[in-house]
């Protein structure tokens, strides 16, 4: 018997969800991908922050191309001096603080929470761990045991020990800093809560907490990274330096990637008492620090960062509805929100059959989700916002 490849999406491939979206991709280009009937979606997602300069751009293409034809992997992390890799951290770190001048790649951003989490323990000698509710950090035990929701937890018990979960933006967990807190993990825009980014004078609070009790302070931009939120990184626009880094997402131009960052006197601390502290096989692959480092020479060389406030404004000037609760932004990243998951869901599903790809949020479910690639023109942001309100209307009426 013959199956068609939907059908053996279902039979073979581990599902995630009881209703996945399930359309067949043939071609990624620029903003859009195309099913196997030629129809165009707007990829309004940027498939969760990943392809911020994009599909299949060419510079990255070609730099993938040629790095195949070079070598792929090797051997495990860290044995071998590897040209993508050390061109790639190099690039990464002198656009970043002085202190956090030492990358360890990960295949992802889940993994670079687990680097983090090991890193912060092995440096202060601590084991207990501060992170928010409606935080995201990944899905493997250690940073589901900081995920800031008891609902996706649950059915995973026994987690890690010793994790407080405190809520964004309350003086409340200064309290909790003491000297028994091996680090502080925080998103500066909760992503999967529905956009909400961190308070600056609270921001401060904290920092000034972690150096007073030795915690170590670990910023999570694996969504906010690469000029989503209108600057390189969103750290830039609070004045504060984290002690560890976490990217993901765009860090691989498309490819596999994720990588915690600190100073060579805290990375250092890996490497023995035991040797092999953190050990990966295909972390840092070659191809994917070459697609990395393509991808990032296009967001420097390009104006797509210094267009993201402006682009930001189009779409908070054009969308509204009387069935919209609140909009929530930071950059070209966006949470519009409805009285129900039930309506957001229709809007989400009539969104897709007019050809713009969104979906909601982990946390808040009402909420629909825009962050198109970067690189998305004034012309081609008006069409996804009139998809998105006419979307809305067809729900929920005329306004």
């Amino acid at each position: 018997m013959q199956f068609t490849n939907r059908q053996l999406f279902f039979r073979h491939l581990a599902q995630t969800s009881s209703a996945p979206v399930a359309l067949e991709m043939k071609k990624a280009e620029g903003i859009y991908i195309i099913d196997i009937y030629n129809k165009k979606y707007i990829d309004g997602i940027s498939g969760f922050s990943v392809n911020n300069i994009g599909h299949s751009h060419p510079h990255v293409v070609k730099a993938v191309q040629e790095q195949v034809a070079e070598y792929m992997h090797l051997i495990v992390y860290g044995e071998f001096i590897q040209s993508p890799q050390i061109a790639y951290a190099d690039m990464l770190t002198n656009h970043l603080p002085e202190s956090l001048n030492t990358v360890y790649f990960t295949n992802s951003g889940t993994e670079a929470t687990e680097g983090a989490m090991k890193l912060a323990k092995r440096v202060t000698n601590r084991t207990d761990i501060i992170a928010f509710k409606n935080a995201y950090h990944g899905s493997t035990q250690g940073a589901l045991s900081i995920m800031g929701d008891e609902y996706w937890r649950n059915a995973y018990r026994p987690l890690l020990p010793g994790i407080v979960h405190a809520d964004f933006n309350n003086y409340s967990v200064l309290k909790d800093i003491d000297n028994n807190t091996a680090c502080i993990i925080m998103e500066l825009v909760q992503a999967e809560a529905g956009i909400i980014p961190a308070d600056k004078e609270w921001l401060q609070a904290i920092r000034d907490k972690c150096t007073e009790t030795g915690t170590l302070l670990v910023f999570d931009e694996i969504q906010s990274g690469f000029g989503r939120t209108g600057s390189l990184w969103a750290f830039e626009q609070y004045n504060i330096v984290p002690d560890i880094l976490l990217l993901g997402k765009a860090l691989g131009g498309g490819m596999p990637l994720g990588a915690f960052i600190a100073s060579n006197e805290l990375m250092i601390t890996l490497t023995d008492n035991p040797v092999l502290g953190h050990i990966t096989t295909f972390g840092g692959h070659p191809v994917s620090c070459t697609a990395g480092k393509a991808a990032l020479e296009v967001l420097l060389n390009e104006p797509f960062i210094e267009t993201v406030k402006q682009k930001e404004k189009i779409l908070v000037d054009n969308i509204n509805h009387t069935a919209i609760k609140a909009i929530r932004h930071c950059g070209l990243w966006m949470a519009i929100e409805f009285e129900s998951f039930e309506i957001n869901q229709s809007v989400v599903h009539e969104c897709i059959q007019r050809g713009l790809i969104t979906d909601w949020f982990v946390f808040a479910a009402s909420s629909l989700r825009i962050a198109p690639p970067l690189i998305i023109t004034e012309e081609e942001l008006h069409r996804l916002y009139t998809i998105v309100i006419e979307s809305i209307e067809k729900v929920c009426g005329n306004r």
